[in-house]
């Protein structure tokens, strides 16, 4: 039988088809509210953004599916992972970092109605190790132990392009979100004699040395201090590389990969992708299939994820809000309607010639190595996770009355009769109007 995807479209009109709403709309047909009993711990996993990016979901998405949790009876937190040091100025490395830019961008408590936590702790080593017979590379994955512990679990994900895992759905805001540090280290092949970074192909000739105005850089990128750049002088490599000691971190990647130093080689962008898809499964695992929602929101569609500091245009006009308790089936029915999707003028998508609808949009706008966009579909599939097959289900809105404004629903008249009584806003007669001209001639100003 093929999954259900529930979906409705992006245009509004009304209190009861704004996206909020939609999202509220979906999580009910999808029959998320039957996964929280009473006092159940629901871990809400977003992405809160990286440091002046703008395209991550709006908090107010997250508040609401809050409101709604504890309408069930749940106990949500909100949460997000540190990451790997990925540039140098990587905003989110630490939880302190993380805590200051989620806050910056919105998420507190009093915004969300609900706590924001570093769901794998300080430094990133607070995990569960999950052994992973049937992952397609990945044997074991080490999930965030925050997630990991819940009752519960909501992935609320941005649906956007992603440099590495060439798509950025809610495979991969579990297959890199929900890891540890450890686990993304894992995810990006980290140490693999075949697939790992340290496996990259290294140009030390070109390097400038200290004649690079980035040479500083270049040493202060490494956490280990395994680059070193000297003067260059001739028949001698600027650079120097300890590469047995690199642990492969991604921390020089952004640095190194600019001046052609370095590169990677696209069975590294492809393991990583199919990694995503394993380590995805492990959180489901963990967590346990019967408990574990996804909702995807189509909006703001990034070439890039919101883990960069800046936000492109996006590439395809905002599609809509997807839900379902089959991940790779909504990853699917999202990437689909992509697919079907003419490409937005100005973008990447124009950039890269994939304006068309009914052609591929993320492996040639958003992956940096040209990889398949259905390589993480393709291995959710293989390991069980979920089924490419789906039926995509578009919901009618619900009622308005189901929306209204939970700090008062009542509508504006009795809201505002007894302070208007005591505070007039407007001359009511027999007060005197505004002073005005009674007639003009608009043919002047037309």
């Amino acid at each position: 039988m093929p999954s259900k995807v529930y979906y409705m479209p992006d245009r509004a009109a009304s209190i009861e088809t704004s996206m909020v709403a939609k999202m509220l709309t979906v999580f009910d047909a999808a029959g998320f509210g039957e996964m929280i009993q009473p006092m159940d711990i629901v871990a809400i996993k977003v992405h809160c953004g990286e440091y002046n990016n703008t395209a991550y979901l709006r908090p107010v998405y997250v508040r609401a599916l809050v409101d709604k949790v504890k309408s069930l009876g749940g106990k949500p937190f909100v949460c997000d992972t540190t990451t790997l040091s990925y540039t140098p100025f990587a905003s989110r490395t630490t939880a302190l970092d993380e805590m200051l830019t989620a806050e910056r961008n919105g998420f507190t408590a009093a915004t969300l109605g609900a706590p924001f936590i570093v769901a794998d702790g300080f430094n990133g080593t607070d995990d569960v190790r999950v052994d992973l017979p049937e992952g397609f590379i990945l044997k074991e994955a080490y999930v965030a132990k925050a997630i990991a512990l819940a009752d519960v679990l909501i992935a609320l994900t941005h649906f956007k392009g992603h440099p590495m895992g060439v798509v950025g759905g809610s495979i991969k805001n579990l297959g890199i979100g929900a890891q540890s540090k450890r686990g993304k280290y894992n995810v990006h092949m980290g140490g693999h004699p075949k697939y790992g970074l340290g496996q990259s192909p290294f140009y030390p000739h070109l390097c400038l040395g200290r004649d690079c105005p980035m040479w500083q850089m270049c040493e202060a990128s490494c956490p280990y201090g395994l680059f070193k750049i000297k003067e260059k002088k001739d028949g001698e490599d600027a650079i120097e590389w300890d590469r047995e000691k690199c642990t492969n971190c991604l921390s020089h990647l952004s640095v190194n990969m600019a001046c052609g130093v370095m590169g990677l080689t696209e069975d590294n962008f492809d393991a990583a992708c199919a990694a995503m898809a394993d380590a995805a499964k492990a959180v489901i695992k963990v967590v346990g299939p019967e408990k574990c929602g996804f909702i995807n929101l189509a909006m703001d569609i990034s070439p890039a994820c919101d883990c960069v500091p800046y936000s492109d245009r996006m590439i395809v006009p905002n599609l809509g809000v997807f839900a379902s308790k089959d991940i790779v089936a909504l990853d699917r029915a999202t990437l689909d309607q992509a697919k079907q999707s003419p490409g937005m003028l100005g973008s990447r998508a124009q950039d890269t010639g994939v304006m068309a609808p009914g052609i591929h949009k993320f492996s040639t706008a958003a992956s940096l190595a040209g990889s398949s966009e259905d390589i993480q579909i393709n291995v959710g599939a293989l390991n069980g996770m979920g089924s490419k097959e789906y039926e995509l289900i578009e919901c009618p809105p619900g009622s308005p009355l189901a929306h209204l404004p939970q700090f008062d629903p009542r509508p504006v008249g009795p809201k505002l009769a007894k302070i208007f009584k005591k505070d007039p806003a407007f001359p009511f007669p027999p007060a005197e109007p505004f002073k005005r001209v009674e007639e003009v001639d608009f043919s002047k100003v037309r």
